[in-house]
């Protein structure tokens, strides 16, 4: 059974603020799911920020 009086207009104001916060938290999220991909994906990065400036070499015992 359904509600005999649903008022569609009355009830998306009701729930407007409701609405607009999950649209804010889908938005959040695509913005931090583009932003590790951008980093994810830099073809410039080495692994974890480390840099050598000379070839490694190994010692003789």
């Amino acid at each position: 059974m359904s509600a005999p009086d649903t008022d569609v207009q009355k009830q998306a104001k009701r729930h407007r603020g409701a609405l607009f916060g999950i649209a804010g938290v889908v938005v959040f999220a695509v913005l931090l799911f583009l932003l590790f991909l951008t980093i994810a994906t830099d073809p410039d990065e080495t692994g974890f920020g480390a840099e050598l400036d000379e070839p490694a070499t190994e010692r003789a015992p």
